[in-house]
């Protein structure tokens, strides 16, 4: 293993001893190559800051981009219950953030942006519309609903699976091509106390937005978390953070699988294992244009290449809900801190697909 870390414009690769003494002292972000070409994703000169630091957990999930604000929407952490969660609203102007409650949206996890019409291939949008996972409460059921942040509306899609109820909906991806809503139902909302005993096995569904039915694609999961697709969207990643209910359990699965997307876009086989975090929990994942799959873990950010090979670490030594690909860079979300990733070479496939095109000349590339 070696270590990549860069003090003024000098690059340092530091021995096994010389990085355990580092870790000790970590103050700030270091990067971490398992492999040469982790380097080449980071570049020469990205560097990492604490952005906001707060006293509540302001930074959980979400990190949903609104064009019109230029502005990452990100969930804050559960706190009490009957205490809804709020939407921490990241300006990228100022780096700025204020607090927003939503009407109907009562304890909000992970989320994507939303386009309510089909259409083929989407790289951006103007549409400012939202799609977010409501995990529910003791009064509320946990569905998907669509927000207009700007207006303040929400709409529920659905509440129920033919009239079962959801136990903590908790993740959702948006085909660009079908728009159908790809998410990951787990039980962590009945574990922290705001949501009644499970009604259903955990599991991967989808939403076929032009049929408004719902269908199981993926079970066998002791708690689906993160869900992403390749940048050419043939094969779907879930995570499976079993390894963490109430507690750490070393010995439960901290893994990412990897499915083959068929049927026309609304069928998943072929499961097997991508990769296993080697610190905390897979929590929220993301590819890049490359293909390689991102995710938060128990230190910070891990990448992968798409044959499961680690490539290296955004390390923060903190733990880390999840993370927003950003044009030139990345926001790692650590609850009650918000790390700023500058000058990064990686490019996530969402940014493409939310920013638009015109923000990264590899957008047009990897279109064509």
């Amino acid at each position: 293993m070696l270590i990549i870390s860069r003090f003024s414009n000098y690059v340092v690769v530091l021995s096994l001893w010389a990085t355990l003494m580092l870790w000790a002292k970590a103050a700030a972000v270091e990067f971490l190559s398992y492999q040469p070409s982790f380097s080449k994703l980071i570049g020469q000169n990205a560097t990492g800051k604490v952005a906001q630091e707060t006293s509540w957990e302001a930074f959980h999930e979400g990190g949903i981009y609104n064009k019109k604000d230029n502005s990452l929407y990100i969930s804050s952490n559960f706190d009490t219950v009957g205490n809804p969660i709020n939407i921490t609203v990241l300006s990228l102007d100022d780096l700025s953030i204020r607090s927003q409650r939503y009407v109907n949206l009562s304890m909000p996890n992970g989320g994507s942006v939303f386009r309510a019409n089909r259409g083929g291939r989407y790289m951006g949008s103007d549409q400012t519309l939202q799609v977010w996972c409501d995990q529910g409460d003791t009064n509320n059921y946990s569905k998907l609903v669509s927000l207009d942040p700007d207006a303040n509306q929400t709409t529920t899609l659905f509440s129920s699976f033919f009239n079962r109820n959801f136990t903590s909906i908790n993740d959702v991806r948006q085909h660009p091509e079908t728009g159908d809503l790809w998410f990951t139902d787990a039980t962590y909302a009945y574990f922290n106390g705001f949501r009644p005993s499970p009604q259903m096995p955990t599991q991967v569904y989808r939403y076929d937005m032009d049929s408004k039915s719902i269908q199981v694609v993926a079970d066998g999961l002791q708690q689906p978390n993160g869900i992403e697709f390749s940048p050419d969207y043939k094969t779907l990643y879930v995570s499976d953070t079993g390894a963490a209910t109430t507690r750490l359990t070393p010995t439960g699965p901290a893994t990412v699988y990897a499915f083959d997307v068929v049927n026309r876009k609304r069928s998943l086989t072929n499961k097997r294992v991508l990769a296993y975090a080697d610190n905390g929990i897979p929590d929220g994942l993301h590819t890049d244009i490359e293909g390689n799959v991102w995710a938060s873990c128990g230190d910070g950010v891990h990448a992968w290449d798409s044959s499961g090979v680690l490539l290296g670490k955004i390390f923060t030594n903190d733990y880390t809900s999840n993370f927003a690909f950003v044009p030139g860079g990345m926001f790692i979300f650590s609850n009650k801190r918000l790390w700023a990733i500058e000058n990064l070479i990686a490019l996530g496939r969402e940014v493409c697909d939310d920013f638009g095109s015109h923000v990264d000349r590899r957008c047009n590339e990897r279109r064509n």
